[in-house]
């Protein structure tokens, strides 16, 4: 029968450099795509990525930026920009002018 390993919940902060060296091979191009939501108790919550080792599963939390715009703040930044263009076609105009100058 297959000894069971640990399961360990640590902060990225406090990894060994053992499980660090794990991290880097898992992980050669960065763990930023590979995080999971982990729902605790309550409305909180935590990100984290995985590592197995001999002894132990690792689940370890990391750092992660959670961006708090809304889709009502994309669509203001689109509805600005559009506007922008729709001010005049000064491109159009410039040549206009270019032509009316060959003549």
């Amino acid at each position: 029968m297959a000894k069971e390993r640990k399961k360990l919940i640590i902060n990225y902060q406090n990894a060994s450099p053992e499980l660090m060296e794990a991290i880097r091979k898992k992980y050669p191009l960065g763990w930023v795509n590979h995080t999971i939501k982990v729902n605790t108790s309550g409305n909180s919550f935590f990100f984290a990525i995985t590592v197995d080792l001999d002894e132990a599963s690792y689940l370890i939390k990391v750092p992660v930026k959670v961006d708090n715009k809304s889709e009502k703040d994309d669509e203001e930044f689109f509805e600005e920009t559009s506007d922008a263009k729709e001010g005049g076609d000064e491109a159009g105009e410039e040549e206009e002018q270019d032509n009316e100058k060959e003549e």
